[in-house]
């Protein structure tokens, strides 16, 4: 699953540039057969936008929302996209500079207004952003454009307009939640984020939103925290970005690096301060993993700790014989892997994106195994006795349960992520594969496939093509697990038409067809396949 290319000539610079929006579907150039059973849309979420007027953004995570759709209609495919109209897109366009604070860019306050409409501008409270650029996600019968705040905004997936902006707190104790929710098959709802928990200390709250409502009332209004899990540190979450969720639990990763919320309240509100400034890592710590019973929520009291990881991606968690497994995509160590994600790191000539890439986090993708009942064996045994994994778990003195994974993929600078899997059919349960996008030194240049339980594995990859998350659509007769295929966005800017949406066999990641665009896209992060 290592890449076999290197990238000299510096093509990926063009998934970070500014694109336009689309006024009407773009049909694009179909080459092999559009499977008859895809009629539905893929829903893409990136940054667009990448400065307003003369000021640039400086982070992967700050350009402005796009919505990018690719629509299959009987064989053909078009293509469409558009800014989010959230209110940092639209105050930016009216005062043609950066209003509102991004992850790593700071908004400073207009120029022409005098010091003291500016002094009192700064104590109106923090304005979190509302850019909507990592996922979008069905809750009840709309669609939610998303990134990690308290904001969520409503889009018509047909059209890509921009419906209304809802804020979380509106409704449940959050201080945000991540862009990574998990869905039943009966439409619910899972989401996790950090909040005010008991005793003025921060805590964790799992929310449930419930499906379509029958008197077509907004499930989101009826949203309810289930179970909360407790801080490691009083006044500093771990970021969250993802979370497990199995057929009767919850796991909930708690890494090394933590918000330091008195920073981010404090320094806000008196100087320039922007996300990313707020973060900072614990050396000592390690990671802590926890459990929570699902229904009824209740928090499981083991102490499970592990050496320090950065980790963004869940991919699958499951349930047996008395132990819960976790896979995981891990980078090693305490330092937060965002700090190389820079748009200047990531515009760099190859050579110096090789040379960034070498002193940043390395990936591995692991396999940890929580026993749910950790009293069994006596202290210093391992407790994992399922036959097919090396993943240890050993109780220490003090009813810490300590934790060795299994690693499942390791390749310097080769990371397997934004992993997908047959989600409708395996999501909490026992399976076999996981498709991921794979990065070389930080660059997307292929599309992989792992089997979690013999570690075969399979890879796409064309010169100067850059990929984006692959989406696994199943095949409606499909009886296999990787009965179906993968979609996924790739970019070749040198190439006569710019952009093409993939589609391969998720079997052997051997091409079906291509339909090319002559427009190039952007970088996009996450997003869906709605039949």
């Amino acid at each position: 699953m290592v890449s076999r290319f290197e990238h000299p000539a510096g093509g990926y610079k063009k998934i970070f540039e500014t694109a336009d929006e689309i006024g009407e579907p773009l049909p694009a150039t179909i080459t092999g057969r559009i499977p008859s059973f895809l009629r539905g849309s893929l829903l893409r979420l990136g940054p667009g936008l990448f400065e307003v007027g003369s000021e640039p953004f400086l982070h992967l995570f700050d350009g402005q929302a796009m919505i990018h759709k690719f629509d299959f209609n009987n064989g053909q495919v078009t293509y469409l996209r558009k800014f989010v109209k959230t209110d940092a897109y639209v105050r930016a366009m009216v005062e043609k500079r950066v209003v509102i604070t991004e992850f790593g860019t700071i908004a400073y306050p207009d120029p022409c207004k005098n010091i003291f409409s500016r002094f009192f501008s700064y104590f109106k409270g923090v304005e979190i952003t509302d850019n909507c650029l990592v996922n979008v996600y069905p809750i009840g019968e709309d669609f939610y454009a998303v990134t990690e705040t308290n904001y969520m905004t409503k889009v018509n997936v047909d059209t890509l307009e921009t419906l209304k902006k809802v804020d979380m707190c509106d409704y449940v104790n959050i201080n945000g939640v991540t862009a990574h929710p998990h869905i039943e098959p009966d439409g619910t709802v899972y989401n996790i984020g950090n909040c005010m928990g008991k005793g003025a200390s921060l805590a964790y709250n799992i929310v449930r939103i419930p499906p379509t409502q029958k008197d077509k009332s907004d499930p989101i209004e009826k949203s309810r925290v289930v179970v909360q899990f407790p801080s490691a540190e009083r006044f500093k979450p771990s970021y969250v970005h993802s979370f497990g969720m199995t057929e009767n639990h919850f796991v909930f990763v708690e890494t090394p690096v933590k918000i330091n919320l008195l920073k981010f309240l404090g320094a806000w509100s008196v100087r320039g301060t922007n996300y990313m400034d707020c973060f900072e890592s614990d050396e000592e710590k390690g990671t802590w993993l926890h459990l929570a019973k699902k229904d009824p929520g209740e928090y499981i009291d083991l102490k499970f700790r592990t050496s320090s990881m950065g980790l963004f991606h869940h991919i699958n968690c499951y349930e047996d014989q008395g132990f819960v497994v976790v896979d995981l995509c891990a980078w090693k160590g305490y330092e937060f892997v965002y700090n190389y994600l820079w748009l200047a790191n990531l515009r760099a000539d190859w050579e110096e994106v090789k040379k960034n890439a070498l002193i940043a986090p390395q990936p591995e993708v692991r396999r940890y195994v929580l026993p749910l009942d950790p009293y069994k064996e006596e202290q210093g045994k391992n407790l994992v006795s399922l036959p097919y994994t090396t993943a240890t778990a050993v109780m220490g003195a003090d009813d810490t349960i300590w934790l060795e994974p299994e690693v499942l993929f390791s390749g310097p600078r080769q990371a397997f992520e934004f992993p997908q899997i047959n989600y409708k059919k395996n999501n909490g349960k026992n399976y076999t594969y996981a498709y991921a996008l794979g990065l070389n030194n930080f660059i997307p240049d292929r599309i992989c496939k792992l089997n979690v339980k013999t570690k075969e594995t399979w890879v796409w990859q064309e010169p100067e093509s850059y990929p984006s998350e692959p989406i696994f659509v199943q095949t409606p007769d499909g009886v296999d697990e990787d009965d179906g295929v993968l979609l996924t966005v790739v970019v070749a800017p040198s190439a006569v038409r710019p952009t093409y949406m993939l589609i391969l066999n998720a079997k052997d990641l051997s091409e079906i067809a291509r339909a090319e665009v002559d427009i190039i896209t952007p970088v996009t992060f996450h997003g869906m396949y709605k039949p």
